[in-house]
């Protein structure tokens, strides 16, 4: 008995421990958001109302410290926090350690994030690499509909996370709420909490730079618009379990936003919030809204990028009438946007899609020689169907996927010569095809 009796006794002398404590108080993250030169968000979510604040340090000198502001979380924002080390430099790569109530949180996984680099007038651009997936399922068994369950094969989290990227875009459904959810605010936050609580997503959370747009099922029911009565509900919760640098644009509501990196400049749309209903017939036909929409084509004209990547729910380029693709549902708004990147000249457009519960590249080239793209990545962990017939002329032969996958981009090359490959990797971080792109130029 005295083996038995002294593990007991040992057991609680853990549980008892401070460190072990504030461990469990620990419900999701912590999670890197967006990076700039000289400041990045940290975020981090607790189980009840706790002090949380973060260390961090220069890798290449650990011996300095440099600590966040100190937050108490509330049940308000779901126990939610969003802290800004402001204290870094640009091109340096930084430890952290999340502290709940004065103690350090100890995780079996690298807690690191990075400033982006001041290399325009010095040096060629730096090497992106970026990770892009959407519909994100993660079964709640009691709350799910019946039969085989709908997500699976979480461990493509792990997959994405050995892969190392900089940053990872989401490209919407990154949660689903179930019909529990999409009438209450304590719906919608625990459906959030829930998805961003699966442990397989962890170590990508807390040492990759996200970002994210939605599509409707983290906007609210399936193929939800602007009618939906509790899109300022989900909004707040985009809000307070996201870290993009911005909401919204001129004034407006929504998730629209806008990033730079390295040598590109990411585009993020809101495909809900404006949305009119897909079947009204007295209205004017939109998906973005015509400020939206005139608000991105002004910003695609004055960029200065090489890459200009244009993240939005849904697919743009296939001109396949199914579901809810652009070309189907808004067709008249889906012309007089690629009318506008024809006629203005803007180089080097690539949309980034979701949506569709399969993966495939669209390319489709001007008149004037201009050739844009659609990469399409989904699912993540969601269901998924077994093959497609549908005509989509834009496809680029051998790209389609029917499993569940994500995207691997990177962009390499001197500031004259950029390129981008393009991987999809199937759950286990297997290749499953690649694509080079290179970048166009104006001619002198």
């Amino acid at each position: 008995m005295r083996p038995i009796r002294s593990l007991f006794f040992a057991c609680l002398v853990l549980l008892s421990s401070p460190i072990f404590g504030q461990n469990t108080l620990l419900q999701s993250g912590p999670m890197v958001g967006y990076s700039e030169m000289m400041e990045a968000m940290l975020w981090v979510q607790t189980n009840a109302s706790a002090e949380v604040y973060f260390a961090y340090w220069d890798l290449e000198a650990p011996q300095t410290r440099y600590v966040t502001s100190k937050k108490q979380t509330q049940a308000k924002d779901a126990f939610t926090a969003h802290l800004i080390a402001d204290q870094i430099v640009p091109d340096k790569k930084y430890g952290y350690q999340l502290y709940i109530n004065d103690q350090a949180v100890n995780l079996p996984y690298p807690t690191e994030f990075q400033s982006q680099e001041l290399w325009d007038w010095r040096h060629d651009p730096p090497v992106i690499k970026m990770a892009v997936g959407s519909c994100a399922y993660v079964n709640e068994e009691v709350y799910d509909r019946p039969g085989n369950s709908y997500g699976g094969e979480y461990g493509i989290f792990e997959s994405i996370h050995k892969m190392d990227p900089d940053l990872m875009l989401w490209l919407g459904d990154n949660t689903y709420l179930r019909e529990v959810d999409y009438y209450s605010r304590t719906g919608i936050l625990h459906r959030n909490t829930h998805t961003r609580s699966l442990p397989e997503m962890q170590a990508l959370l807390a040492s990759t730079h996200n970002y994210a747009i939605w599509d409707d099922h983290d906007f609210g029911p399936n193929d939800s618009d602007r009618s939906y009565i509790h899109k300022d509900l989900t909004l707040e919760a985009f809000k307070l379990f996201w870290g993009n640098p911005s909401y919204g644009v001129n004034g407006q509501a929504g998730v629209t936003s806008f990033f730079h990196w390295g040598d590109a400049d990411f585009f993020l749309l809101d495909n809900r919030y404006f949305r009119a209903p897909n079947y009204r017939k007295s209205t004017k036909r939109t998906m973005l809204g015509e400020d939206q929409l005139e608000w991105v084509i002004d910003a695609l004209v004055s960029s200065g990028a090489t890459w200009k990547f244009v993240a939005v729910g849904c697919q743009v380029l296939s001109d396949a009438e199914v579901y809810e693709n652009y070309a189907r549902l808004y067709p008249e708004e889906r012309e007089y946007l690629l009318q506008r990147i024809e006629e203005e000249g803007i180089l080097n457009v690539v949309f980034l899609t979701g949506d569709r519960h399969h993966t495939e590249l669209c390319r489709k080239e001007f008149a004037n020689g201009n050739v844009i793209y659609d990469l399409t990545v989904s699912p993540l962990t969601s269901g998924y169907p077994r093959g497609s017939d549908e005509v989509n002329d834009n496809l680029v032969d051998g790209t389609a996927v029917f499993d569940r996958n994500f995207g691997i981009l990177e962009i390499t090359g001197a500031r004259t010569s950029r390129e981008m490959l393009i991987t999809i990797y199937d759950t286990d971080g297997v290749e499953l095809w690649n694509y080079r792109i290179e970048a166009q130029y104006r001619k002198k």
